[in-house]
């Protein structure tokens, strides 16, 4: 694998740096070996049940330096504002995610709603539930901010929005008309923009193949998938046009 053309390196968090808050020994050796090269990376997570300042501050505690992160709720608060201006928002989500969402000037409520949200909501409720199967049955636009069917955590994957997409979908019939985060080509095309770099100088490094490693091939970023999180060596060997690395500390051997 050649590393040579890369400038940036974008970076998933959850199963690729590290596991439930824990950062992987071999990050360290990655952020060292990129910094000494004179290349870059950034952060970017679908994990929308945290604002970007809450996982700079929690990588910074990681012992990160000076982390710069990009999230899917971040974009889709984005994509709402530019698309549905002034109208009233119905977030399923965490409160971090809804802060985002205002910080950003969307206004956001608990009933009567023109748009609704779904996000990966740690905090949820059996009522948070009700209301939203109650509002698609209203035919109201519906946007998911990530596709992810679980998230790594120390004890084992566990549910991310794409099973509550699925548990609206089985109850409603319905389906995101829309789905912000990756493997949306859009979130790199914007991280591109943001860093002054062409795409082809990219590398996307995650543990995931439909988030990920297809955002990268759509992108035509470089994709490098890492096996510390979701996808196996079995199910990775499958894939054509992705490199596959043991973890990071592999990764940066070769920068």
């Amino acid at each position: 694998m050649d590393l040579s053309r890369i400038k940036l390196f974008v970076l998933d968090m959850d199963g690729t740096i590290h596991i439930g808050g824990k950062l992987f020994d071999f990050a360290k050796k990655f952020f060292r070996r990129v910094k000494e090269t004179g290349k870059r990376y950034v952060f970017l997570t679908n994990n929308s049940s945290k604002g970007p300042k809450d996982y700079e501050e929690m990588l910074k505690e990681m012992g990160v330096e000076d982390p710069v992160v990009f999230t899917s709720g971040e974009a889709t608060a984005g994509y709402i504002k530019e698309a549905f201006p002034g109208k009233r928002v119905y977030i399923l989500g965490t409160d971090s995610l809804r802060r985002v969402f205002l910080q950003e000037g969307v206004n956001v409520v608990e009933d009567d709603p023109d748009v609704l949200v779904l996000g990966y909501d740690t905090q949820v409720t059996y009522e948070k539930i009700r209301k939203f199967a109650i509002f698609l049955r209203k035919g109201l636009p519906y946007i998911a901010t990530h596709p992810d069917i679980n998230c790594p955590s120390p004890e084992g994957l566990i549910p991310d929005a794409g099973s509550f997409i699925a548990l609206f979908e089985k109850s409603t019939g319905r389906v995101p008309e829309k789905i912000i985060g990756k493997p949306n080509p859009e979130m790199l095309f914007e991280i591109a923009k943001k860093f002054g770099e062409k795409v082809e100088n990219i590398a996307v490094i995650g543990d995931r193949l439909y988030t990920d490693m297809e955002m990268a091939k759509r992108a035509g970023a470089l994709p490098i998938l890492v096996l510390t999180g979701e996808t196996s060596f079995e199910e990775a060997k499958k894939e054509k046009g992705i490199f596959i690395a043991k973890d990071l500390g592999e990764v940066a051997k070769l920068i």
